[in-house]
C-alpha cells in the first residue's frame, strides 16, 4: 500500500490526482490488475469525473454545496456535518481497473480527491493488486 499526502486550500475543493495516482500505479511494475483508492477521513471522498473542463469541477462542487448547505440545523457539535453528508454521498473509495501499467480511464475522465471541511492535511491509500 502507498500513502500519499495532499493538502487542501479551500473548505470545498476537488483536487486533480491522476497524475499522481498513474505514477503510483507505473512504479508497481504491475501490468494487468486493480487499484483500490481509499480515503481515510469522514469529510472527504474520491471521484472520477471530467478533467477536460474545470468547470465541471466547480458545478459540482457548487451544486454539492446547494443541496447540503453549510448550516442547516445540524445537530453534530463540530459544526461540519455538511461535509460528513458529502463525503458519504460521494464515497470513500473507487477501483480502478489497471492494464498496460495504466488506470483504464475514458478520454475525458480524471481522479479527484474531494475535500469537504479544508484547508487540511489529507491522506489517501492505494493499494494495486496483481491479477
Amino acid at each position: 500500500m502507498t500513502t500519499i499526502d495532499i493538502v487542501s486550500r479551500q473548505r470545498v475543493e476537488m483536487i486533480d490526482i491522476t497524475s499522481e495516482v498513474c505514477r503510483i500505479i507505473a512504479a508497481r511494475g504491475i501490468d494487468s490488475g486493480m487499484a483500490l483508492l481509499q480515503v481515510p477521513h469522514t469529510t472527504a471522498a474520491v471521484t472520477i469525473n471530467e478533467n477536460a473542463d474545470p468547470d465541471v469541477i466547480r458545478d459540482i462542487a457548487m451544486e454539492l454545496n446547494k443541496v447540503i448547505p453549510f448550516e442547516d440545523h445540524y445537530r453534530h457539535g463540530e459544526g461540519n456535518s455538511a461535509a460528513h453528508i458529502k463525503s458519504s454521498l460521494v464515497g470513500a473509495g473507487e477501483l480502478l481497473i489497471v492494464a498496460d501499467g495504466r488506470p483504464v480511464l475514458g478520454t475525458w475522465q480524471g481522479i479527484y480527491f474531494c475535500e469537504f471541511d479544508g484547508p487540511r492535511q489529507r491522506k489517501m491509500h492505494i493499494k494495486v493488486l496483481a491479477g
